[in-house]
């Protein structure tokens, strides 16, 4: 009787679930969060738990990405064609042309409704079609086996990108290239090269005209223009803007729109309807380097021990009209992208680094989040002002930790307020991190790397970015901001784009786990921040610091722009967004737009949900775009000053360990190579996951993770992008870690007496029967 008492709760239970998953306000969430809109007590989870297993089994329901619950309808159906935006898996696991991929439902299709949040279906090896990043495409999607749905790529409608760099190469005498930035290990066709002067191994730009199969074979292109030797370092930086589609020039309507708005503005009045702080002490803190200036701070310690900050933003939104070009052409870049030897704006500069641009001595615009609170950080009042300010002094953040060494020695030049002002942000800044870390926020950014150019763009050096006391002093202030705003607005219940980082999926934690416990780091189990933070702690400034950085950034999900209202993991914050760079990103920009509305007093300015989904997914598709030119083109950089030192010695520690060899990480130059295993010295080599090592027969033959080595630069492939190394010697003592055993010899009746006895017997056996 107990089996069908179950059973039919379960049923009532699964039609509830069916009629909250089909109704139009449903939104994709969580089994928790469907618990909770259901009523349900704990054992009621379980039980939902349960039948959504059931149902996705059955068809009725499939698993979005971060395990979101929604109906086969959402998706047009478990057998139905859709259309969607494709996108490959990038980085290890990811086999050319064979590779995974996620399709994102376009809203608006058949079966869909305007308040559907659609999540990206998984694309398995085999079933992409030869789509590429961007691509439109239609797919079949049905249940999978392994629980939730997959899609398969039945046509391209349409595709995102036609040009490509790539090599060209000359195969049995056929001029062929192979495309950078794609998953094909064959080269397409590129018929008759109109006599332009090629030669081996240059670099081209191409159109295509057929595109190769799912497998990588065919395909046929034109060549458009020849960049320059593969060898020659001027043209890294063309290449990989033309890679990533990163666009050169603003049209001249955009350039037009820019100029209009700086004839317009006049800097030596207060507008009438700003706050005016222009006689409050202000300061900006950037780069030595920097272009832009967006964000400056004022502070005032108060009567007793209450603080006042101002955090003032440019007010970007006042030069860059909705729906004009100028926003038409920000809103498709989506983001600044900050290469090692230029900058690719999102907005003219005549508006980021003039009009927008908070420069010293100059009446400029900006939007301010004014914060209160009390000496133990309690937050009493946060308002938002349409402002006005002046600002007083431009620092960099080298001069900011010269002065907090010695901050008697700056007094005379700079003048007792602005060393008082610098002394007072310290203070608070350095109490607000540690009580941002004591609540359980993570440290887990893995260095930026500063390349040192010469006129030509070569590379003379490199180091990375120490992250210093008076970066973490503006990262505060600028962390309160973000968070001020997103509360409020969180708090009037206002569609907007927050900066999502959702927790870690426990399969991930565990693997985390066990490579810390492989590495003997005795943590215990990890579940929170609390452990995570933990074990970065333990190995700061040690050799592992570096790849056990690297392995915590593997298991946390990506930070993504979306109106849901999910929190931020590694910064422990209910209410987050992006406010503070409207420069340079545009998800900062909507939410100045909608303050504006706000301060206003529009009665309903924020903009419908699903815009704001689509709007988001382009925007973190754009970061992450703009993210991987960065990287490949300082790595690409480094190479070609790294291919000048061939055969030459350096020093390296061991960042990760593979069966088939091992990475190192070179001292003084931010750069890994790779050393396989058949270069170690002469031995038969067994990887041991426990412990992240590579252990030969012979003694002292053993590589660990964290290992000390003395390296040569062996080779470097550009085509590959790829430094091997050498070892030299390793200076690491491994006593105590026993050299790999033998197999003992077989004893009993596989004995080498046994089986010389039985050899015997046969032949005996054999004379005997000739």
């Amino acid at each position: 009787m107990r089996y069908v008492f179950v059973m039919e709760i379960s049923t009532q239970l699964a039609d509830r679930l069916m009629r909250l998953v089909v109704s139009a306000d449903y939104r994709p969430s969580k089994p928790k969060q469907i618990a909770s809109q259901l009523k349900l007590d704990l054992e009621g989870y379980r039980e939902l738990r349960r039948v959504i297993k059931q149902l996705v089994l059955e068809g009725r329901l499939v698993y979005g990405s971060n395990h979101l619950v929604l109906s086969t309808g959402s998706v047009g159906g478990p057998t139905d064609r859709l259309r969607g935006t494709f996108r490959r898996a990038r980085g290890s696991g990811f086999s050319s042309g064979g590779g995974f991929g996620f399709v994102r439902p376009n809203n608006g299709d058949a079966g869909s409704s305007d308040d559907d949040v659609q999540e990206d279906l998984f694309v398995p090896p085999g079933r992409t079609g030869g789509a590429l990043d961007g691509d439109l495409v239609e797919v079949t999607v049905r249940p999978s086996h392994k629980g939730g749905s997959e899609a398969a790529v039945v046509e391209i409608l349409q595709r995102a990108r036609r040009q490509f760099t790539g090599t060209f190469k000359l195969i049995d005498g056929k001029p062929v290239v192979f495309l950078d930035g794609t998953p094909y290990d064959q080269p397409v066709e590129v018929g008759d090269v109109r006599g332009l002067p090629l030669e081996k191994d240059d670099k081209v730009f191409v159109e295509m005209v057929d595109f190769p199969d799912d497998d990588g074979k065919g395909g046929e292109a034109v060549i458009l223009e020849r960049l320059g030797s593969n060898s020659n370092p001027a043209i890294d930086t063309m290449l990989i803007m033309r890679q990533y589609a990163l666009p050169e020039e603003f049209p001249e309507k955009v350039l037009a729109g820019a100029r209009e708005q700086a004839d317009a503005f006049n800097d030596d009045e207060v507008p009438a309807d700003r706050k005016d702080l222009t006689d409050m002490l202000t300061i900006t803190i950037d780069p030595f380097d920097a272009r832009d200036f967006d964000d400056a701070i004022s502070l005032q310690l108060e009567e007793g021990g209450r603080w006042r900050l101002w955090v003032h933003i440019a007010d970007v939104s006042t030069f860059v009209p909705l729906g004009g070009a100028i926003d038409e052409e920000a809103r498709n870049r989506a983001t600044s992208v900050y290469l090692p030897d230029r900058v690719v704006p999102m907005i003219p500069e005549i508006i980021s680094n003039h009009l927008a641009s908070l420069q010293p001595d100059k009446m400029r615009l900006v939007k301010t989040v004014e914060i209160e609170m009390q000496d133990d950080l309690t937050i009493s009042h946060t308002e938002v002002h349409n402002a006005a300010i002046h600002s007083d002094k431009r620092l960099n953040y080298q001069q900011v930790d010269q002065y907090l060494a010695d901050p008697e020695k700056y007094r005379k030049d700079w003048g007792d307020p602005v060393c008082d002002l610098l002394t007072n942000m310290h203070t608070l800044a350095m109490k607000m991190r540690k009580a941002r870390f004591k609540g359980g926020a993570l440290s887990m950014d893995m260095p930026d790397i500063k390349l040192e150019l010469d006129k030509s763009g070569k590379v003379k050096g490199a180091r990375e970015v120490e992250h210093t006391e008076s970066h973490q002093l503006i990262e505060e202030f600028m962390l309160a901001g973000n968070q001020a705003v997103a509360t409020w607005l969180d708090d009037l219940g206002l569609n907007f784009l927050s900066r999502l980082h959702p927790s870690p999926e426990r399969r991930k934690l565990r693997q985390l786990s066990q490579f810390v416990k492989d590495l003997g780091i005795d943590v215990g189990k990890i579940e929170s921040r609390f452990e995570i933070q933990a074990v970065l702690d333990k190995v700061a400034g040690t050799p592992l610091e570096n790849a056990v950085n690297f392995s915590v950034l593997k298991s946390m999900n990506k930070a993504v722009y979306a109106p849901q209202k999910d929190g931020h993991y590694a910064l422990d914050m209910e209410h987050y967004c992006h406010f503070t760079s409207p420069i340079r990103r545009y998800p900062d920009l909507t939410v100045h737009r909608l303050v504006q509305k706000l301060l206003e007093g529009k009665k309903t300015p924020d903009d419908p949900f699903p815009v704001l989904v689509n709007l988001g997914f382009h925007c973190s598709d754009m970061e992450r775009n703009a993210a991987q030119a960065e990287r490949e083109l300082i790595e690409l950089k480094l190479l070609h000053f790294l291919k000048r030192r061939v055969g030459k010695p350096m020093e390296a520690i061991v960042s990760r360990v593979y069966p088939d060899g091992l990475h190192a990480r070179c001292v003084g130059l931010p750069v890994d190579g790779f050393v396989p295993v058949t270069t170690l010295p002469k031995d038969k080599y067994r990887y041991e996951r426990s412990g992240q090592m590579l252990i030969g027969f012979k003694d002292g033959n053993r590589f660990r993770l964290g290992d000390q080595l003395s390296v040569t630069i062996a080779k470097v492939d550009l085509q590959e992008r790829q430094l091997y190394l050498t070892v030299d010697k390793n200076h690491s003592s491994h006593k105590g870690i026993p050299a790999a055993k033998k197999k003992p010899k077989p004893t009993g009746k596989y004995s080498d007496k046994k089986q010389r006895e039985r050899r015997e017997k046969k032949k005996r056996k054999k004379r005997k029967g000739t």
